[in-house]
């Protein structure tokens, strides 16, 4: 039985752990080659997944928009005509031509809006069409805001019960991310405090505009678990909480300290379990 396109994009998914933005029939060749050869194209995340045809679900080559220099079209746009558009990457020149023209600018707009995170100025495409690209902007944005590695930051501890420095006077002697952070969206963050709920009830992540950060915690209410979200501004200084009264501290730590004194430590950081051995090489038999 001849496998289905439904399948087929099931195992691309999986394959390639990217979103799928943008898809269609195409031809390439690349510089040196005389003749532009079939295939059939995918735009995932910042990368065109080739394929020798439609039903394929194993790409044969693909091309990391990343690297790209410049996209040229050949001709000016014309609606009776095929589109070519030269793509330079920092390691390979290679043409793409589209027959249809209409899908040739579509094609373009999705390249340029995952490779540049800018939607050009100047498409031909129905307000709809730029709707969608607005669409595939936004989520490239959070995509490479989670890929990309966060600075590490360098946080105080809350001070024990023992101190005797009054109010939150905080103790610079520990560096990096507090151990709750994880690069999770807003919805992720939530199925893990939920379905977790051992682990704890309060996890840092980056914040839904990826330039900043969240907390996301969960309180045991009578009427049943409730989930809250707070922003949280990075600054010169330190950190802001965004509440009606907004609360500015020096650190990440201080952030999480301020939830857990302010609800009288009933919530706990989300810290996954790890496990660890307790014997050294093999016993002799």
């Amino acid at each position: 039985m001849a496998a289905s396109p439904v399948g087929v994009y099931k195992r691309r998914d999986t394959i390639t752990a990217l979103p799928l933005y943008y898809s269609g029939h195409l031809l390439k060749k690349y510089t040196g080659e005389k003749d532009f050869k079939k295939c059939y194209g995918e735009l995932r995340g910042s990368t065109i997944f080739l394929y020798t045809d439609q039903m394929h679900d194993t790409y044969s080559e693909k091309l990391d928009l990343q690297m790209l220099k410049s996209m040229v079209m050949d001709a000016p746009y014309q609606k009776n005509r095929s589109t070519i558009y030269t793509l330079t990457l920092s390691n390979e020149e290679v043409q793409l031509k589209v027959d249809n023209p209409n899908t040739g600018e579509e094609w373009r707009g999705f390249i340029m809006t995952v490779a540049t995170r800018e939607i050009p100025s100047k498409l031909q495409l129905l307000p709809g069409q730029i709707l969608r690209l607005e669409e595939v902007l936004s989520e490239e944005q959070k995509r490479q805001a989670l890929c990309s590695p966060l600075p590490t930051t360098t946080y105080p501890i809350r001070p024990s019960s023992s101190s005797s420095s009054p109010g939150n006077t905080y103790d610079s002697t520990l560096s990096g991310i507090p151990p709750c952070f994880f690069p999770v969206s807003r919805q992720k963050a939530e199925k893990m405090l939920k379905e977790n709920t051992e682990y704890g009830n309060i996890i840092l992540r980056p914040s839904t505009d990826n330039t900043n950060y969240a907390i996301t915690l969960r309180q045991d209410n009578p009427s049943g678990p409730v989930m809250k979200n707070y922003k949280v501004l990075s600054i010169d200084t330190g950190f802001i909480i965004e509440l009606n009264s907004p609360v500015t501290v020096p650190s990440l730590a201080a952030v999480l300290d301020h939830f857990l004194m302010e609800t009288e430590f009933r919530l706990e950081p989300f810290l996954v379990p790890q496990t660890y051995d307790t014997c050294i090489g093999e016993r002799a038999s």
